[in-house]
């Protein structure tokens, strides 16, 4: 842990809040029971303001979740653009809340409020960032500049639901039962196979059998060195609550008006690259649709280094030859 701390106390930036109001209700007509909402700023003072978000385990600090793309020199540089992330809510102490994208849009609003900032200049979402990045340019259209989309669409897939129900069953069933943390890394393990590909499972692990039935095989022993390192990371609660706003995200794509780039994958379990494609066909203004095939499936978002970075610079690259021209001048 301490290794950790350091990373996060050496990573420049700044700690932002913004405190929530004792009015502010959920799509749901739910409250919180959170008294803030908590981001973190990186980069100078003046510039472009690039907001980032990423998966439900993804947090205020971009810099360690997405450490290759948000770094000096990397895609998104704290250097050269302010780079904005916030911490998803509820907290890990809330239970029974139901909570959509929209209302994490709300929640992102009433934070650039809070900082005085008028607008995001380029919204970079992944995942489950990728759809409150849309439910943000539906509702609130004159706040955003750019938006770019990446193993995300406008809606959950069936297929999707079905996955992530047994792991909300699973999570309230361990919680119930005392065995919480189990539970949640028992959760992980079974998420962790609707991220990765069978293809790159095969050609990571052997498949050879354990001495005795019920012993883990090669491939559950990497499993389960997932879960326990996530055993900690959230509560069953939480985990039920973003989950479920997964699968109520619904967001017409005709509704997303600002220039729009779709960053989709073939092997996507969770999100087929049919949807990225019907998102892109009826946006009124998409700037471009990238599809590739990635052998890491839905975490290709933090693996395709390459192809993501690329698509990062074309889309960031104005904004900075913008801002050094305005420094010359």
């Amino acid at each position: 842990m301490a290794s950790t701390n350091w990373i996060i106390n050496a990573t420049p930036g700044r700690d932002v809040r913004a405190v929530l109001p004792d009015n502010f209700r959920l799509e749901s007509g739910q409250g919180l029971a959170a008294g803030e909402i908590v981001g973190r700023l990186h980069g100078p003072e003046q510039g472009p303001l690039v907001f980032v978000a990423g998966g439900i385990s993804s947090g205020r600090f971009a810099t360690l979740w997405w450490s290759w793309a948000v770094r000096s020199g990397g895609p998104i540089d704290p250097e050269r653009v302010r780079v904005l992330a916030f911490d998803l809510l509820p907290g890990p102490g809330e239970s029974g809340i139901t909570l959509t994208t929209t209302d994490q849009a709300r929640l992102l609003a009433l934070l650039l409020d809070s900082l005085g900032e008028p607008r995001i200049d380029v919204f970079v979402g992944a995942s489950y960032g990728g759809c409150i990045g849309l439910a943000f340019a539906a509702a609130f259209p004159d706040r955003i500049g750019e938006l770019a989309v990446i193993s995300a669409a406008h809606r959950a897939h069936t297929a999707a639901t079905a996955r992530r129900g047994v792991q909300r069953r699973l999570l309230a069933f361990a919680r119930d039962c005392g065995r919480e943390a189990e539970g949640i890394a028992l959760a992980r393990e079974l998420a962790m196979t609707t991220y990765r590909t069978a293809d790159e499972f095969a050609l990571r692990f052997a498949s050879t059998p354990p001495a005795e039935a019920g012993d883990p095989y090669p491939v559950c022993d990497y499993l389960i060195a997932r879960g326990a390192e996530y055993a900690g990371a959230t509560s069953a609660d939480r985990w039920i609550t973003l989950s479920d706003s997964l699968d109520r995200h619904a967001v017409e794509p005709e509704a997303v008006r600002c220039p729009l780039t779709v960053i989709g994958f073939t092997s996507d379990g969770l999100v087929p690259i049919e949807d990225s494609r019907d998102l892109a066909a009826r946006a009124p203004n998409l700037r471009r649709l990238i599809e590739a095939p990635s052998i890491f499936g839905h975490d290709a978002f933090l693996k395709e280094r390459e192809l993501i970075g690329r698509a990062l610079h074309d889309l960031l690259s104005p904004l900075t030859h913008l801002q050094s021209r305005e420094i010359a001048a």
